[in-house]
């Protein structure tokens, strides 16, 4: 039988909060989840903290979950949020990589961090890299700590099909082009790779472009082929996909990477470094000598050994997805229970 509309029980509404719409993987993360199956049961808003903060009243959420950084300004605002509902933090911004290449001050960022993380319920640490930074330097109690290795709908990638390399071997990297990805890197270790059978196509777009197309110099293996609107079919072209970010709390470009059955060569940072297993090669970060002999050493690779790199970095994201949503539907279940 089925209850009257009227007597059925409300969904628990939960917001998300993000600001910046154009940071694309948190985005596409937080879209995935706010599309997936677990809208039937929760209903899940998209906000602004501008915009979030303005409707609370009338919204009455039972979860925010923030995904904007954590600075000394937003402090007030998670408070407000706190003391109007329960609130969880997701991490998608820092890092010890991160810290290493942008904190001035660590000690008065840690404590920054530990108030941050103190006013909220609960702290969701998106890869284990992540996770021991904060539990190294005791940013927020364990038992408010949880951790879920991000993910995103990946269905579009797993139909990319399996691509045998010919003589000239296909890199790809893409992503916006800023210090964090570290692309630079990637054209000064160009610069070392002498081989003309190479060809490194680049996507995406931002600030350091000029910086970028300088480095590369008018080399004829360089292309950049701006910014992408459709990811699988840049994929569906490269042999191997180069990261070579100087930080990563996670990296969605690892895991689409893997789902559309490619190689890797990544940057041994954060969360980037425990997804690669059998799947590819960890480079020290902005080090373009050790990246070049992963690029030479990749290309004497032979066909057979790419293919079987590029079907194991598949099969190990091929329930990320469900573990992924099964982790959310756990994690609010509790937190509303509590």
């Amino acid at each position: 039988m089925t209850l009257p509309t009227e007597f059925k029980k409300p969904k628990p509404k939960v917001i998300h909060l993000l600001s910046d719409r154009n940071v694309g993987g948190i985005k596409s993360t937080s879209s995935s989840l706010t599309n997936s199956r677990l809208k039937e049961k929760f209903e899940f808003l998209f906000l602004s903290e501008s915009e979030a903060l303005a409707k609370l009243s009338e919204i009455k959420p039972d979860v925010v979950i923030w995904h904007d950084p954590c600075s000394w300004r937003s402090l007030w605002r998670l408070i407000r949020f706190r003391l109007a509902t329960k609130l969880l933090i997701q991490e998608h911004h820092y890092s010890e990589s991160f810290e290493y290449w942008k904190v001035r001050s660590p000690w008065r960022f840690r404590i920054m961090l530990r108030i941050s993380y103190g006013i909220a319920q609960l702290v969701v640490a998106i890869s284990e890299g992540q996770k021991n930074w904060m539990r190294s330097h005791h940013l927020v109690q364990l038992k408010n700590l949880a951790m879920i290795q991000q993910c995103r709908t990946l269905d579009q990638f797993f139909s990319v099909p399996e691509k045998p390399r010919s003589k000239i071997l296909v890199l790809g990297a893409y992503g916006r082009f800023d210090q964090q990805k570290g692309f630079d890197t990637l054209l000064r270790a160009m610069q070392q790779v002498k081989t003309p059978d190479i060809k490194l196509l680049i996507g995406g777009y931002g600030e350091h472009e000029d910086l970028l197309r300088s480095l590369a110099a008018g080399d004829p293996r360089i292309h950049f082929v701006g910014s992408l609107s459709d990811v699988p079919s840049f994929l569906a072209q490269c042999d191997v996909v180069v990261i070579p970010s100087n930080w990563e709390p996670w990296g969605n470009v690892c895991l689409e990477s893997k789902a559309a059955a490619k190689a890797v060569i990544v940057s041994q940072v954060d969360g980037l470094s425990e997804q690669v297993a059998n799947c590819g090669l960890l480079v020290p970060p902005n080090d373009p000598t050790s990246l070049a002999k992963a690029i030479n050493m990749v290309d004497e690779m032979s066909a057979e050994d790419l293919i079987t790199w590029g079907k194991t970095g598949r099969q190990l994201v091929v329930n990320a997805w469900e573990d992924y949503l099964i982790s959310w539907e756990g994690l609010l279940c509790r937190l509303l229970a509590s």
